[in-house]
């Protein structure tokens, strides 16, 4: 007699019950390494060492090998969405501690559904609407603290941002017009209201509390819905290694099914965010692993004898100190803070990340700019890259030691007035305005005005004979864009290339504005 098929039974044979026996040997890990560095590279892609963990930039963590096994076996068969979903959904709340739950295409893609679901509801007229919200209650009340890039999740489903700040604020705020209040989970504690303050007051006026905790572990019971939290976002291929494209929205049963409803596979505003059968159980399997037999703190112990083992290789040069750091906020792991003193390792950040990400082996780092100092992040790392890592940053940080300072020549042109500054981005193009405020003295150094298209903020120039470097970043609603000019300046004029960090790069012109 055939054993009755349940939710739990569903995913178990890919869970705890046969980790064993998908864990591969030595040879297999080694064959299996050799084709994905064969796949990236076929196509002209180099495999980097990873110190930077679940940034998706770089590619967030390695997902588990039970959950990439779990996924290929989804793969063999055709199964309907919403039955996968319910059973999956159901699973992952029990594990989870919460009425419900349903896998989405990230965490971005999960406050998107989720203020669908607070906005247009399960109201099918109102969901093909979407993102066009006018007419229905659309605010969502964020507090300054909670400002970030992902304000877009909110956005792009029609919900109309109203910032507050004081407590004073929030309760002018929240009128008829609310659809919901949003939190940044790991900004929460830098607000001036609390999560409870704000559910509470919320909740008596019938609005939903949306908490984003991409980067966070969802431990039960949760720790944002307990305080009142409707609804709460997490990314799945964080922390919790499952598949690289998913996430989990958790939370009020209602709100759920709507955010469902609101999502792919079904015809409204979020059938462009598509999470595949694939993922759906690749997550799950992830979610019974991290409440079953992973066991967190001896990860953290691992990276924390990794870490040791660098600050053993780099920490007798001159002028570099490291520092382990417990997990905190947005990183829930251990990291390791690696400092050098400039006055003794003649090198930039940018200096040291260019030339661990050009080296051999290659590899990916969070030091850039002007800075002395990066963290390690061990997330993404393999037993087999500590050393290697250990031995590469010696590598550079004594590479410094030698080093001469470079001396600027000085300053051969003077670029103090206004600049009409023309950009051309890849697609389109715009128009600045650039201020630099008189010459002190001497120096390469320069400061000025950027003005933008919406936003102006103070700038930091250098000069060195004919040549200019303007690095600008606009603040635009807790957003950020950052500008680096760099070009040459002849007379009235100055041309070059603009980099724009994570939106690539452009071109610009710009004039001298009369007095």
């Amino acid at each position: 007699m055939s054993k009755r098929w349940s939710r739990r039974g569903m995913f178990q044979a890919a869970g705890a019950g046969a980790a064993a026996a998908m864990l591969p040997s030595a040879a297999e890990a080694a064959a299996t390494l050799a084709e994905a560095q064969s796949v990236y590279e076929k196509i002209g892609v180099k495999p980097f060492i990873n110190m930077t963990a679940t940034y998706t930039i770089n590619g967030g963590a390695p997902v588990l090998p039970e959950v990439r096994q779990a996924m290929d076996s989804a793969s063999q068969l055709a199964v309907n969405l919403d039955e996968l979903m319910e059973k999956a959904g159901a699973r992952v709340a029990e594990l989870l501690g919460a009425e419900a739950a349903i896998i989405t295409s990230g965490a971005a893609a999960a406050l998107c559904h989720g203020t669908a679901a607070c906005i247009a509801g399960g109201d099918p007229e109102k969901m093909k609407r979407l993102p066009h919200s006018e007419g229905m209650k659309n605010e969502v009340l964020i507090a300054k603290q909670s400002r970030n890039d992902y304000d877009h999740a909110f956005r792009t489903a029609g919900g109309k941002l109203v910032e507050f700040d004081t407590p004073e604020e929030f309760h002018a705020a929240l009128g008829h017009r609310t659809a919901m209040v949003a939190v940044l989970g790991t900004g929460e504690a830098k607000a001036k209201i609390r999560l409870e303050q704000i559910a509470e007051a919320a909740h008596k006026r019938g609005v939903p509390v949306i908490v984003d905790a991409a980067a966070e572990l969802p431990h039960p019971p949760n720790p944002y819905l307990s305080r009142g939290a409707d609804l709460v976002a997490y990314s799945g291929g964080k922390i919790l290694r499952g598949p690289q494209g998913a996430g989990v929205l958790l939370g009020r049963k209602d709100l759920v099914r709507a955010a469902w409803s609101n999502s792919a596979p079904h015809h409204g505003y979020g059938r462009a965010m598509k999470v595949s059968k694939e993922e759906i159980v690749g997550m799950v399997v992830a979610l019974e692993l991290f409440r079953s037999t992973r066991k967190i703190p001896d990860e953290y112990a691992v990276w924390e004898s990794w870490y040791k083992m660098i600050a053993g290789e780099i920490g007798g040069i001159s002028g570099v100190t490291t520092k382990i750091l417990p997990p905190a906020g947005a990183s829930p792991f251990p990291v390791m803070s690696v400092a050098w003193d400039p006055q003794k390792i003649k090198l930039t950040g940018q200096e040291v990340y260019d030339q661990l990400l050009n080296g051999n082996p290659r590899i990916m780092s969070h030091a850039g700019g002007e800075a002395t100092s990066f963290v390690i992040r061990a997330v993404a790392m393999r037993p087999e890259h500590p050393a290697l890592v250990a031995k590469r940053l010696s590598e550079v940080f004594r590479g410094g030691l030698a080093n001469t300072p470079k001396a600027g020549a000085a300053p051969s042109v003077d670029v103090t007035g206004s600049w009409e500054v023309d950009i051309e981005f890849s697609s389109g193009k715009t128009r600045h305005t650039l201020v630099f405020d008189p010459a002190a003295g001497n120096s390469n150094k320069r400061r000025g005005l950027h003005i933008g298209q919406t936003a102006r903020q103070q700038f930091q120039a250098k000069l060195e004979g004919d040549a200019i470097l303007v690095n600008s970043t606009l603040l635009l609603e807790g957003m950020s864009v950052h500008y680096t000019f760099s070009g040459k300046v002849q007379g009235n004029a100055m041309t070059g290339e603009i980099s724009l960090g994570e939106f690539g790069k452009g071109r610009f012109t710009a004039r001298r504005l009369e007095a």
